[in-house]
Order: C-alpha cells, then sequence, then structure tokens
C-alpha cells in the first residue's frame, strides 16, 4: 500500500482486497479474538470508538495474575513475574509514546470521569475575575456534568461560569477560528479550556495543537480529554504545553471493558511537591510508603496523583493490548487510518449524493479520525437495523445518527467495503 500518499479508490471487492495484501500492519487482527455470531461467522465489528475486541494475549496475562493471587495471595504485591506493587509501571512508557509524553508525566489509574475530577482538583483554580470554564456545547456529557459539578463545588452558577461553544448555525461540527475567537474576548475570566480531543458525536479532530497554544497564550489552564484520541490520532501532549489529560483505555486501546484511565500531567507540574493534589497512600513517595508516615510526600511523577492500590485484574488485558501498540506504533497506525476511513468515505459518497445521509465528520484529513458519523433521514434507524441484522455491530446515536469506526489494528478494507454494500443494500430497500 502506498502508505503517505493518496489512493485513487475504486468501488470493487478486488480492489478492497489488494489494499489489504499491500497493507503493512495485514495480519495483526490474528492477535485479537474478533466478535462470532451464532452461525459461527464472524461479525463484522465497527464499535472500536466504544469498545475495542479481545486481544488474545488478555487471557493469557490475566490467568497469570490470578494463579500468582490463588498461589501466593498477598505476597504476589513483591514476588512473581510482575509484582502487583509496580504494575501500572509496565503500561506507562507506551502510554507515554502513544501522546508523545515523558513517562514521568503518565500514568494509568482510575476511570476517566474520575481522573477529571482529580485533575480539576488541581488545576481549575478559579478567582473572582478568572472563574470561567470553556468547553464544547456537544461534548460528551459525562464531561458537561463534570464541569458544571466543579463549578457548583466553587460556589459559582454554572450558567454563569461555563462556556459552551456551539457549531454555526446549520452546521455540525466546530470552526478552530470561532474557538480562539471566544479565547480571545472572554480569555482574562476563562480559567479553564477542556475540550475533547476528538468529538464522540461526529468523530471530529479539533485542532489541539492552535487551541491549545491560544489559551496557553491568554493565560488559561488547558486540559483534554482524549477518550477518542488516543490510539486514533497522534498527539504531542508534552510539546504542546498542554496542562493536563485523561483518556479512557476501552476503545481503540482495546483495554475491556471499564478498564482503567490514562492521565497526563505536564512534568512542570508532577515535579513540584507544592502543586496541590488530593491524596491518596498510592500516590506517597514509595521509598517511604510502607513506613505508614502521618504526612503525605508525593511522589514525584504523575503516580503523585494516584490514590490508591492499582486494579491488577484489569491492567493485565490492557498491557496485552498495549504490546500491540508498542510493536506497530501510532504512526504507521495512523498512516493506515486514513486510508482505511478514506476508503469508507468514497464508498459513500454517493448514498450522500443520493441524500441516504449526511456524514457529519469532516472531510479534511487532519480533522478526521477513524470514524465516520452518519447523519441519516428520519428513517435512517431502518439503515442500522438492517447492518444489525446482517452482522454488522456498529452503533447508533440519537436522534438519528450511526457511527463507523474501523480500527487499524484488526479492520480491514475488505470489511470497509463489505459493510458499504450491505448499506447500499438498506439504502435500495427503504428510498
Amino acid at each position: 500500500m502506498p502508505m503517505g500518499k493518496t489512493l485513487v479508490f475504486e468501488d470493487t471487492l478486488a480492489f478492497a482486497r489488494s489494499l489489504d495484501e499491500r497493507d503493512p500492519l495485514k495480519g495483526l487482527s490474528a492477535h485479537f479474538k474478533m466478535p462470532v455470531q451464532e452461525n459461527g461467522a464472524p461479525y463484522l465489528y465497527f464499535c472500536g470508538n466504544s469498545l475495542g475486541v479481545q486481544p488474545k494475549k488478555a487471557a493469557e496475562y490475566l490467568q497469570e495474575e490470578l494463579d500468582t493471587w490463588a498461589q501466593v495471595a498477598v505476597e504476589g504485591h513483591f514476588v512473581g513475574k510482575h509484582p502487583w506493587v509496580n504494575y501500572h509501571e509496565l503500561l506507562s512508557e507506551t502510554l507515554a509514546r502513544l501522546v508523545c509524553a515523558k513517562t514521568t508525566e503518565v500514568v494509568a489509574m482510575n476511570s476517566l470521569t474520575v481522573n477529571l475530577h482529580l485533575l480539576m482538583a488541581s488545576f481549575y483554580k478559579p478567582t473572582h475575575t478568572r472563574y470561567k470554564i470553556l468547553v464544547e456545547a456537544d461534548a460528551f456529557p459525562s464531561d458537561l456534568y463534570a464541569v458544571a459539578s466543579q463549578a457548583k463545588w466553587h460556589g459559582l452558577d454554572p450558567a454563569l461560569a461555563v462556556i459552551k461553544v456551539s457549531a454555526r448555525a446549520g452546521e455540525h461540527t466546530l470552526h478552530t477560528e470561532d474557538i480562539l475567537e471566544i479565547i480571545e474576548e472572554h480569555g482574562d475570566s476563562i480559567a479553564l479550556v477542556m475540550f475533547g480531543g476528538v468529538n464522540y458525536y461526529t468523530g471530529q479532530v479539533l485542532d489541539m495543537k492552535t487551541i491549545t497554544h491560544a489559551a496557553k497564550e491568554a493565560g488559561c489552564v488547558v486540559g483534554w480529554d482524549l477518550a477518542h484520541a488516543v490510539g486514533n490520532v497522534p498527539m504531542y501532549l508534552h510539546e504542546w504545553g498542554v496542562d493536563f489529560a485523561a483518556w479512557c483505555c476501552y476503545k481503540y486501546l482495546n483495554g475491556g471493558p471499564g478498564t482503567v484511565s490514562g492521565c497526563f500531567i505536564h512534568e512542570k507540574y508532577v515535579s513540584n511537591p507544592d502543586t496541590f493534589r488530593l491524596a491518596g497512600w498510592w500516590g506517597h513517595n514509595k521509598s517511604t510508603r510502607f513506613e505508614m508516615g502521618p504526612d503525605f510526600d508525593p511522589i514525584l511523577t504523575a503516580e503523585g496523583w494516584q490514590l490508591s492500590n492499582q486494579p491488577i485484574l484489569a491492567l493485565a488485558p490492557l498491557r496485552a493490548s498495549l504490546e500491540l501498540f508498542d510493536e506497530v506504533g501510532i504512526f504507521s497506525i495512523r498512516e493506515k487510518s486514513i486510508q482505511l476511513t478514506g476508503f469508507l468515505r468514497h464508498l459513500l459518497s454517493d448514498m450522500e449524493i443520493e441524500g441516504a445521509f449526511q456524514i457529519l465528520t469532516p472531510a479534511e484529513t487532519q480533522a478526521q479520525g477513524c470514524q465516520l458519523s452518519l447523519l441519516t433521514r428520519a428513517d435512517g434507524k431502518n439503515l442500522f437495523t438492517y447492518l444489525e441484522n446482517h452482522g454488522v455491530i456498529c452503533d447508533w446515536r440519537e436522534p438519528n445518527v450511526i457511527r463507523l469506526a474501523p480500527a487499524p489494528l484488526y479492520n480491514t478494507f475488505e470489511e470497509v467495503w463489505q459493510v458499504a454494500q450491505l448499506l447500499r443494500e438498506a439504502w435500495g430497500k427503504i428510498r
């Protein structure tokens, strides 16, 4: 496959198979357990933006820790192949590479919204004049709930403290210049800018670098929710000067349902013992942690934000997946993603012209990741139901959006072609 070049796509199964044959990442799907229908046929799985599939080594790594638990119980914290007391450290280097950060700036712990609250406790410091939080109006609801509750916690009215950026009238995605204009206009009163790196609903990739730079220039703290960005698009969190970020690890990172979240905290904060954090035992200096002293002495890395010991049985499957990301690298994954999603968009273009749906996800390469969001007509649920009934697992978002996410680690060009054919069949039946 001529990676890095713009392909001239063809609408044939033979062409799709030729792309798979030339794919540098071909065969990676063999490292995953792909869902199978009752009749034994594989599903066409296009829902990695919601839950990634299971790495085959997940069961092995999980069983290792179950065996350790059975054999030595509490001693597993300090003995065995991977002692539990440091198990989370096995993930840090890969997570750091995925977001282009230093290993000391990342940690896997808790869940996403819990981490956002912990990070806002450190970095949302409203004053009488600078107290506002800038977010997307169409952010994932949990983020909106979180920032509103943070405002209330500080005695503020969310209706006044939270600024929500909406798409322009008649549009569905944001313009970077509109965000920058708000930052310029209200920057003196904005304490925190916190967006989703990739919007869960539209699949739009925001210009994280430009937004971060503008917000920092205005004196704002900048945080990112990277739930749909990590493992999907490359980022440079350290270089960009992002203050903090958090992400879940069960979508594109394939860590398993409800697995732990990842956190990034810039080194200028983690290396400063005076940086405020809500303290817990597991964030205490490792060399004296077990002396059980009364005074908190934070670890001078992102680990200093840990509260409790880590859930080993949740970390083991994630470790299995992250090994594959290390083997391939986020930049190779991104190259395939551009071609894979581009092929899907090409195959659906005729249906869009015919009025079956509108593709909400921006067409510009830098503004799209793995996901295409299809804004359907009033009868669009029939398209989704047809896909469901013909072995496709994808996602329906109210009121009328189908989300399709071809994941480069395990989806193929032939699968993309098959899904497009099924959509064409469904459209032919309801148009």
